[in-house]
């Protein structure tokens, strides 16, 4: 198979990426990074476990970067409430308690010795940026594979290239409208606490399978373990799974609950697309920032996720 060329210059484009062959293969391999990530600090990824959640998270922290590269120390808590709700993500009531819901367990910080108290500036606590940081990897690593790319080593190895780049992918999710109104499927588990881990879950279990096969087995059985491991209720979960059968989307080879779980062709297409439209945001970002390295000699492909990388997973 030859290797797939982006434009030179350009950022691979959604169609693009859902054409790719490698695609299935470098979504699966990208769901068990965010899986291992999401193992890695539950908690942290529970509070952006819903899809309103990961964009005001999103939004908050594009705002912080913005303000840390203009030299200002934080971001009022008020500006993030209007930037969430000018981009209709939640409303003003949801997005301040998911702010003072972020303070309080430490992922967000008021801005100690701020000039003036009663705006209360806001920042990202080390914790947080870790792991947008392995983030943003861990979705550069997945193009490089497409293309044999550098992305991910030039993001490394550029000196705060996070601060730059994450506003610009932030822009491009608040202002996607197929982020923000999925696929039935996708939609039906991005608005369940721990629904991207979900799908993650189911994701990265299956074994190598032409797209078009009808279903593919995954490595879940125990809807028990599921919830367990998602910390959901297994009541809530279990109804969820439900609705999603009855799409057709996911169903058991044997008794439900208690044989393995298969995924449609359709509910693996619906992820692989939204993977494709993300992954577009992201590479037209990283475009924006450094321009020139789309069109260098790709070096290798599939650059591993280590150092401070796999320290955040």
């Amino acid at each position: 198979m030859g290797v797939f060329k982006s434009r030179e210059g350009a950022a691979l484009s959604a169609d693009e990426i859902a054409r790719h062959p490698r695609l299935h293969a470098a979504v699966r391999e990208q769901s068990q990074q965010l899986l291992q990530a999401y193992d890695g600090n539950p908690h942290l990824a529970a509070v952006f476990g819903t899809q309103h959640r990961w964009l005001m998270g999103q939004a908050a922290l594009a705002l912080a970067f913005r303000a840390a590269a203009a030299g200002t120390p934080g971001v009022s808590g008020a500006r993030i409430l209007d930037f969430i709700t000018e981009h209709g993500v939640a409303s003003r009531n949801t997005a301040n308690a998911f702010l003072q819901e972020m303070v309080y367990y430490g992922w967000a910080r008021i801005v100690p010795g701020a000039a003036d108290r009663r705006i209360r500036p806001i920042e990202p606590t080390e914790a947080s940026v870790v792991a947008i940081h392995g983030w943003v990897g861990i979705h550069l690593a997945t193009l490089d594979r497409l293309d044999d790319g550098r992305r991910l080593q030039t993001y490394l190895g550029t000196p705060d290239s996070l601060v730059t780049l994450q506003p610009l992918i932030a822009d491009g999710l608040l202002s996607s409208s197929p982020v923000r109104e999925p696929e039935p499927t996708f939609s039906l588990f991005t608005w369940l606490n721990q629904g991207g881990p979900l799908m993650d879950w189911l994701i990265s279990g299956i074994e190598e399978a032409d797209p078009d096969v009808e279903r593919v087995p995954t490595a879940i059985a125990s809807i028990a373990v599921m919830a367990e491991r998602l910390m959901l209720s297994r009541t809530h979960l279990s109804r969820k799974l439900k609705a999603a059968e009855a799409l057709g989307s996911i169903g058991w080879q044997g008794k439900r609950g208690q044989s393995l779980m298969w995924v449609s062709s359709g509910f693996r297409r619906e992820y692989a697309m939204a993977q494709a439209i993300k992954l577009a945001i992201v590479d037209s970002a990283f475009a924006s920032c450094f321009p020139q390295r789309l069109a260098e000699v790709p070096a290798m492909q599939g650059v591993p996720i280590d150092g401070p990388l796999h320290e955040a997973a």
